[in-house]
């Protein structure tokens, strides 16, 4: 009975980042491109004084800009209208089977498109002596245009699809769909599943229902634009999305309460959950972070803003038209709404996350751990040896507490390293502690836990964005 209020209260914090993430593509992305733009006409004012004619981070400014331009532009030869006629035209069975081709193929979308955008990074920004195997800027940039392109194509037809279902007279085709959620009931509830696992289906439902209340935004505004903006008909749409929103709200409660009650999962795991996904907002926030808060997000949630904004900017554009001043002054209005909501929506976060790492005792993850050094030895074997006495930890009075993470030793080495209680955190099982002297041959088939904080869905190219 625990589960729903605690994933609730997951599902609203990443929300929110995901909110975040999005939001930062329409209001601070293209003041950053600006401003890389800006430095780069006046660089000869400046002088050469540095190697770089622009930083890493500005580079990557640059390069989404213009992905979002010109995929912007290439949406303009997609005919929404014949797109929903020819949905509209097909049997029912056949768009059921058609949507759910298009949640797998989205999936799958993601994986691979964040990989293509991490290596067009990772190659524009790269230094000029050191040469890698790669097949060049210029190829990745083509083909960073051709994903985004196809994957907003992919949302497109989701949103027709979705509104197909919402005009039709019988509502045959919404009820089908709204089942289909408790298919995946079936295909989750009855697996084994690890925290590590259980930890990434939360990303994932989290990335797949903001996703979901962008598309019900695409279709309301497709709707009310057929019917002239008349507030009358928003109502009619009301119960529909009410019944996709509930839906999808009690399938998951139901998924994820049955699946920590199968694998005796407690409740209390959401909330470690919830600071690993805080502790990544902290950390990129730091002056020396490695990667941009919005890619970091892409990794852990799988959610990719650049073809979700190339289409909702396609449909509100061609949705509403500007014409006369005082139109234009309303859309800088709204611009500068949309930075408002940005700028206290970051604020909101940031300290809720403070307060989240705080109470998991998870700030000595934030700055480097402190080694004792040996001499001859490099860091990196320290780092390697750290990682393999993680067994093994002392608190602050100095009594040792063993935790139940099978610790492989071939060889007696003293403990050099001191680790805190915030690196046992996201590693304790949930059942009771298991004494550490069993033999050496039961902890050699029990598989090891890993951090939370080290597991990615993606490859992460990107560390030298600044």
């Amino acid at each position: 009975m625990r589960i729903p209020k605690e994933l609730e209260k997951l599902m609203f914090f990443g929300i929110f980042l995901c909110l975040d993430a999005f939001l930062y593509v329409f209001t601070l992305l293209p003041l950053r491109v600006f401003l890389a733009l800006f430095r780069f006409i006046t660089l000869p004012c400046y002088g050469l004084r540095d190697r770089r004619l622009l930083q890493p981070a500005q580079v990557c400014d640059i390069l989404k800009g213009v992905i979002l331009v010109i995929c912007y532009f290439m949406m303009h030869y997609v005919d929404y209208s014949m797109m929903y006629h020819l949905i509209r035209g097909q049997s029912v069975i056949k768009l059921y089977i058609i949507y759910n081709m298009l949640e797998v193929a989205d999936r799958l979308f993601s994986s691979f498109g964040q990989d293509i955008l991490d290596a067009l990074y990772w190659t524009a920004t790269e230094p000029k002596e050191r040469k890698r195997a790669h097949i060049g800027v210029i190829p990745h940039f083509f083909m960073a245009v051709l994903y985004v392109f196809l994957h907003a194509i992919l949302i497109m037809v989701q949103a027709t699809t979705l509104n197909v279902a919402f005009n039709s007279h019988n509502k045959s085709l919404l009820t089908i769909m709204m089942s289909n959620n408790f298919v995946e009931i079936k295909g989750s509830v009855f697996k084994k599943f690890e925290k590590n696992n259980l930890f990434q289906m939360s990303n994932s439902d989290i990335k797949e229902r903001f996703t979901n209340y962008v598309l019900l935004l695409i279709v309301c505004l497709r709707n009310m634009e057929q019917f002239s903006w008349n507030p009358d008909h928003l109502w009619v749409l009301f119960p529909d999305v009410c019944m996709v929103v509930a839906s999808e709200i009690a399938v998951d409660i139901v998924k994820h309460a049955f699946i920590t009650k199968f694998n005796d999962i407690t409740a209390d795991v959401y909330s470690e959950y919830r600071a690993s996904l805080a502790f990544d907002l902290v950390s990129s926030r730091q002056k020396n972070a490695y990667t941009d808060y919005s890619d970091s997000v892409s990794r852990r949630m799988g959610f990719i803003p650049l073809p979700l904004a190339v289409l909702l900017i396609r449909v509100v554009t061609s949705s509403i038209k500007v014409q006369g001043i005082l139109a234009y002054v309303c859309v800088v209005l709204f611009y500068c709404g949309l930075i408002s909501l940005k700028v206290l929506n970051s604020i909101v976060l940031l300290g809720k996350s403070c307060q989240y790492v705080k109470e998991a005792k998870m700030e000595e993850k934030l700055f480097n751990p402190v080694l004792t050094a040996t001499p001859g030895k490099p860091a990196g074997k320290q780092q390697s040896m750290f990682k393999s006495t993680q067994g093994i930890s002392t608190d602050e009075n100095g009594s040792t507490s063993v935790t139940n993470q099978p610790v492989h030793q071939k060889e007696n080495t003293p403990s050099l390293l001191v680790t805190s209680n915030s690196d046992q955190f996201l590693t304790t099982p949930d059942g009771e502690e298991k004494d550490i002297s069993q033999d050496s041959s039961e902890l050699k088939h029990r598989s090891s836990k890993k951090d939370l904080l080290e597991i990615d869905r993606f490859t992460i190219c990107g560390n030298r964005i600044d």
